[in-house]
């Protein structure tokens, strides 16, 4: 029965990537957005690909202090393999067993970690980079300052301080046992959205978008939360079917902006790619020199 539901589930998931890309694929011109990525600079994507490796490097560590708060003395390069493997699963094999769901497991078995436990972190180290998109996509709009949203910056700016104390106050309540990493582990989702924002500048740059570079950057934030959501096959489509209307209510070039979208995705499924080799590798998970 779990099966069947599982298998139901990501034929549901399937479907609404192939009804959005196709939507998408219909309202945009393909010639023009060929042509865009045709004069990308190579120079400015591989600076581009380079800090989003940097941004996963980083979300490896943060999910790894989590791990150590369980008891779990995982080593940064065990967590680094385990964390690109789970890439590959979440992007590639979102049909069979699911990226998180096999770190979970893989650190149950090794380290007898209560299983709501592992989970929990897990949670929580998706929720701790939810949280900082949403902090800089509030920063942002107030930079912004577009006509049609600058009448609500007071919330953008209450909304800050309101969020950090809510996702305290769940952790303080719920996970008190992870608490102590509270604070390190917003540190590091500062540094992984920020590398990540840094990566689509340079791909902005790649295709000679030089005005409304902020613009840009809020909608990607926006698809980044939406595209989190369980609801496709890995963020496909989501995330375009955002860049295209953020665009379309920013008055910017829809095509231009589904273009960002793309090259993001090819870097993204391009550094995933890396954990096949754990996939064929079996991993073996070593601890901390103590």
């Amino acid at each position: 029965m779990a099966k069947t539901r599982k298998n139901f589930t990501t034929l549901l998931k399937f479907i609404i990537s192939v009804v959005l890309i196709y939507f998408i694929v219909t309202k945009i011109d393909i010639e023009e957005i060929g042509t865009i990525l045709k004069k990308s600079d190579p120079v400015y994507l591989f600076c581009g690909l380079l800090f989003f490796l940097i941004s996963k490097i980083v979300a490896a560590i943060r999910l790894n202090g989590y791990f150590h708060k369980l008891n779990v003395p995982l080593s940064q390069n065990s967590n680094l393999k385990l964390y690109f493997l789970g890439m590959f699963y979440n992007l590639f094999l979102p049909g069979g067993i699911g990226g998180d769901a096999y770190k979970g497991y893989l650190i149950k078995k090794t380290f007898d970690v209560p299983t709501k436990r592992a989970v929990s972190v897990l949670v929580l180290d998706r929720l701790s980079g939810l949280l900082l998109l949403f902090i800089y996509a509030c920063l942002l709009l107030l930079v912004l300052n577009h006509e049609a949203i600058s009448s609500y910056n007071f919330l953008f700016v209450l909304a800050i301080p309101l969020s950090v104390m809510v996702f305290w106050f769940l952790n303080k309540k719920f996970f008190n046992y992870v608490l102590p990493v509270f604070w390190s582990s917003l540190l590091f989702s500062a540094i992984v959205q920020l590398a990540q924002l840094i990566c689509v500048w340079f791909i902005m740059l790649s295709l000679g978008i030089q005005i409304n570079q902020i613009s840009y950057l809020v909608i990607f934030l926006i698809s980044s939360i939406v595209s989190v959501l369980p609801l496709t096959i890995g963020g496909i489509g989501s995330r375009e079917v955002t860049f295209f209307y953020g665009a379309a209510l920013l008055n910017l070039n829809e095509n231009i902006s589904v273009g960002i979208s793309v090259v993001f995705f090819l870097i993204t499924a391009l550094i995933s790619f890396i954990g096949i080799w754990y996939h064929f590798k079996k991993i073996k998970l070593d601890v901390m020199a103590s």
